[in-house]
């Protein structure tokens, strides 16, 4: 079924209790918050680290809610208009006026424990850091700030405009006032919050993970053609996409870092990553985002 968005005018009067969103990192995930925000009346500040990064955002935005209108998915969207709310930027200052942080940068925890320091002298106290992270520590972000009890996690599903539902993480330090501030803004922007505990993977990737590896192992183990797998995945069981789809579709870069923070973070052999997923990052196969992973897409 497809779900439907409405547009929000963005007067003053209308604005959500949080106007101005700060979204960091502007690749599949931060264009898909932004087009949420943008649709849903708030003003989006949108930061990357290049402005031809932010040229291609801008272009997968504006192809992105010109396809959602063209087939339905959208009612009453003024394009320009909603492109309008977003302004993309390399200069993070530009976050002093975010009532709202939601973080989206690549899982690797190198890139983002550069981030945090940073925003946290940039933004207003108070202000809450939403980590969107499918197995990355909220615990661990918070202690990278001085306002640990204002970083929460909210692991958004992709592609995000179509999708309701939104893993919250309570990180220990994690106040009762942040969680419900984040059930709000998530359901300013039309989702739904469930709060789960700060384990890695928290419940959708701890699971899908391993399932998305066990299907790499069965490619590489000749099983099955990856085809196969994915149809059995959905015939047999009705899901809309196989493992493998899925995984093009993630990125196979994306789910190689997620298995690996798995791997390390329980020292557990059931997260081993297939050394054939480990090949195809290296020869550059990351799934749609390059036109080829398990399936082929040009």
């Amino acid at each position: 079924m497809t779900q439907t968005i409405e547009h929000v005018d963005n007067t003053a009067a209308d604005r959500p209790e949080h106007a101005t969103v700060g979204v960091i990192g502007a690749g599949v995930m931060g264009v898909g918050v932004a087009h949420s925000l943008a649709t849903s009346g708030h003003r989006v500040v949108l930061v990357d680290v290049s402005d031809e990064v932010l040229a291609r955002s801008r272009a997968e935005l504006r192809s992105s809610l010109r396809g959602m209108a063209m087939f339905g998915a959208a009612r009453n969207v003024d394009l320009g208009a909603t492109l309008d709310e977003v302004e993309f930027t390399t200069d993070y200052d530009a976050l002093a006026a975010a009532d709202f942080v939601v973080e989206n940068v690549t899982e690797d925890w190198e890139v983002k424990r550069h981030i945090y320091p940073r925003i946290d002298r940039i933004c207003r106290p108070g202000v809450v850091f939403a980590v969107n992270t499918s197995a990355i520590s909220i615990t661990r972000v918070g202690s990278l700030t001085g306002r640990p009890e204002r970083v929460v996690g909210t692991h958004f599903m992709n592609p995000v405009p179509l999708k309701p539902m939104v893993e919250v993480i309570r990180g220990f330090h994690t106040a009762d006032d942040t969680i419900d501030e984040t059930r709000r803004f998530l359901a300013g922007m039309g989702k739904e919050g469930t709060v789960v505990a700060d384990y890695p993977g928290f419940v959708s990737n701890r699971v899908l993970m391993l399932t998305i590896n066990e299907a790499v192992f069965l490619v590489q183990d000749g099983v099955a053609e990856p085809r196969d797998v994915d149809r059995i995945f959905q015939t047999c069981f009705g899901h809309p996409m196989g493992p493998l789809e899925t995984a093009d579709m993630i990125g196979l870069d994306t789910i190689l870092k997620s298995v690996e923070v798995l791997y390390q973070s329980y020292n557990d052999d059931k997260y081993r990553p297939a050394p054939l997923l480990k090949k195809m990052v290296d020869a550059g196969l990351h799934g749609r985002k390059t036109g080829r992973g398990f399936h082929t897409y040009r």
